[in-house]
């Protein structure tokens, strides 16, 4: 929620779909019922979830053909080595230590937004890729 909050105080519009743990972001990005999967600008997404750890669920994502494009950023408290290099192996596009302080996290959280939403060219979306 700070994220959400912190992309409001940057004046951040994008809608923005919040999953409560990893089992929730599974479920929107790739559902076992056959719906359609969410198709967002980026993912933010934590190491450190409950019921399904990020790294899992970055596995997870990129074990899809429709997933390999889909931006990853790992937005986390975890300083661990092992974190950072895990989450590049499995395809993170970045990797970000969530400042302590929320005035420098709401700066983060704009740099973040500035960058994948509004400088970032997307790969562009064929015919028959949805």
């Amino acid at each position: 929620m700070l994220t959400v909050r912190a992309f409001a105080k940057n004046n951040i519009t994008n809608p923005v779909v919040v999953a409560k743990d990893g089992e929730e972001a599974l479920a929107y990005l790739m559902p076992a019922d056959g719906g359609p999967p969410l198709r967002p600008a980026i993912v933010l997404l934590d190491v450190k979830l409950p019921k399904i750890d990020g790294l899992e669920v970055l596995r997870r994502i990129r074990s899809s053909p429709l997933n390999l494009h889909l931006p990853v950023i790992m937005l986390t408290t975890s300083n661990e080595e092992s974190d950072v290099v895990m989450s590049y192996e499995l395809g993170a596009n970045s990797y970000v230590r969530k400042p302590v302080e929320f005035s420098e996290f709401i700066e983060a959280a704009r740099m973040l937004g500035m960058y994948w939403l509004l400088l970032n060219q997307p790969l562009p979306v064929r015919d028959g890729d949805d």
